[in-house]
């Protein structure tokens, strides 16, 4: 079910599938896509400061919840850091800017959206450092009930743990079939972190596999289905995304079929680079 949950190492429950909002645009289209998520029965909504859309996140949510009676502490909201805001005050400053964008008076996970912006680059550790001292007070205020980091490779965990109080507790990475980072998974598992698939679908390439369209005859399930399927089999936490009602819906029904181990592993198998599907980028050469 959607209300499924991982358990946090401080203990928080993060609901196993996550409505993805990167992509989506602010206004009506972000409104509308997360206010039928969340009427679907998804319980966990993601967006970032940098996908402009935190204000029509928000004001979806708070409306669902007057609309259902659902309370707040049923839904679980995920925003991140964004590359400018790095820095102590600058984040401390960032953290309550997204508070008001979402109108809510604590987020459930707050994310380093990434570990070296290029313009902080010649002294990334020292800033990254500084936004996690205060993204701890603001943990500790009650205003973020999690804290995590995206995009993050071994270096730039170690790094951050040189001055850290509080573990991170999810790497959000990108993930999909034919992409699936066993080194990286494998040490955010060594060190308690959830791992949030980002673009679980492959930004939609997914649909031209020929491997993907003969499992979805196969199954009698889209290739949506199979994909946040494959990464549920994984122990990942997908975050599809989707602006269409009809495959809103779809793409919650991921809990009544369970895809073999030979097909499994044919899917990790497809090349990502024939698709045209791009692996993910290290941060330390990546001018983002």
């Amino acid at each position: 079910m959607l209300t499924d949950a991982y358990r946090l190492s401080n203990g928080v429950n993060i609901p196993v599938v996550g409505f993805g909002t990167w992509q989506t645009p602010d206004g009506d289209v972000a409104y509308n896509s997360v206010l039928e998520a969340l009427k679907c029965g998804y319980r966990h909504v993601d967006t970032a400061t940098a996908y402009g859309n935190e204000e029509s996140v928000g004001r979806a949510i708070n409306d669902f919840m007057k609309l259902s009676g659902v309370k707040r502490e049923e839904i679980f909201v995920t925003t991140k850091l964004a590359n400018p805001d790095h820095g102590y005050e600058k984040t401390k400053a960032a953290i309550e800017r997204s508070l008001k964008a979402l109108n809510l008076s604590y987020v459930d996970l707050y994310l380093v959206h990434w570990p070296n912006p290029v313009m902080y680059r010649n002294a990334w550790k020292a800033f990254n450092a500084e936004s996690w001292k205060a993204m701890e007070e603001a943990y500790k205020e009650g205003k973020l009930r999690a804290l995590g980091i995206s995009n993050f490779f071994p270096r730039h965990y170690e790094a951050l743990m040189e001055s850290a109080e509080v573990v991170p507790m999810v790497n959000q990475i990108k993930l999909c079939p034919g992409e699936e980072q066993e080194a990286l998974v494998s040490y955010c598992n060594e060190h308690n972190m959830v791992v949030e698939a980002y673009s679980p679908l492959g930004t939609g390439a997914m649909f031209n596999s020929p491997l993907m369209q003969s499992l979805s005859e196969k199954y009698g399930k889209s290739i949506s289905q199979l994909c946040i399927r494959w990464s549920l089999q994984k122990g990942f936490l997908p975050l599809p995304k989707s602006v269409t009602p009809s495959r809103i819906e779809e793409n919650s029904k991921v809990f009544d079929f369970v895809i073999k181990e030979e097909d499994m592993k044919a899917m990790s198998a497809i090349d990502i680079g024939e698709l045209g599907i791009k692996g993910q980028r290290d941060p330390d050469i990546t001018t983002f």
